[in-house]
């Protein structure tokens, strides 16, 4: 059994528990994910089943779309609200015109600072490791690209925003450093992955659902895409 599996991952398991879930299910050894998602955060996983794996790359430096939910006023050790709450502050007060400025200010290629809790190594250990023990280390600002940033809501404290961006971009980071434009502390309360690569939410099978179907099912469905079909074959042109 080769072929994508796209999930629609709920707030709770890791990334790693819908991978061990898959693998059970289908009773395959090869089978890995391409691109994290916070325990926390929901939304599109592509799962890579068989001799799939090998596309892993592929997969993960593809472009992500995201739609968060920005908690103004606080500040988590994790940057968001699965973390320990840090510092509380106040919300200044917010135009619309003020807040579309700001995000457009953060269009195109931006530098950020992974989080220290994050799967990024430096000096071969993992930063969320570190952090666990109560270490911070010092990182070196990225690279990333934000295609589009748009306001979807505001009802203070919370701003609702739609973000398209490129691989390596970590929203959390994102909303750290939109609050401290606005002059106050920020932290991710809900995140939603609508968008990776080609795949989109639509395209996703809730993973209560998936638990509920047999081997055969699942390879049946809309939901997996075999290795042996055009469609995936065009993807991998793409």
């Amino acid at each position: 059994m080769n072929g994508i599996l796209i999930i629609n991952k709920p707030a709770g398991p890791t990334s790693h528990d819908i991978v061990s879930a898959v693998r059970k299910k289908l009773d395959l050894k090869k089978v890995g994910h391409a691109g994290t998602l916070d325990p926390m955060a929901r939304g599109v996983l592509i799962v890579l089943v068989g001799k799939a794996t090998k596309l892993s790359s592929m997969f993960l430096s593809s472009d992500k779309t995201y739609i968060a939910k920005i908690r103004l006023g606080m500040l988590t050790d994790t940057l968001d609200l699965a973390g320990t709450v840090k510092s509380v502050c106040d919300v200044p007060d917010l135009t619309e015109k003020r807040i579309d400025n700001v995000l457009t200010g953060f269009e195109g290629e931006i530098l950020q600072l992974p989080p220290m809790y994050s799967a990024k190594k430096v000096k071969g250990k993992k930063l969320y490791e570190m952090a666990r023990k109560g270490i911070e280390v010092e990182r070196n600002p990225e690279k990333v690209k934000i295609y589009e940033i748009k306001r979807l809501d505001y009802l203070k404290p919370d701003l609702t925003i739609k973000v398209s961006c490129s691989k390596g971009t970590y929203i959390r980071a994102l909303a750290y450093d939109i609050g401290r434009v606005f002059g106050c502390n920020a932290c991710i309360a809900d995140l939603k992955r609508v968008k990776s690569g080609k795949f989109s939410i639509n395209e996703a099978i809730p993973f209560e659902k998936f638990k509920l179907m047999n081997r055969t099912e699942i390879e049946g469905s809309k939901y997996f895409l075999s290795k042996n079909n055009e469609n995936f074959e065009n993807i991998k042109k793409s």
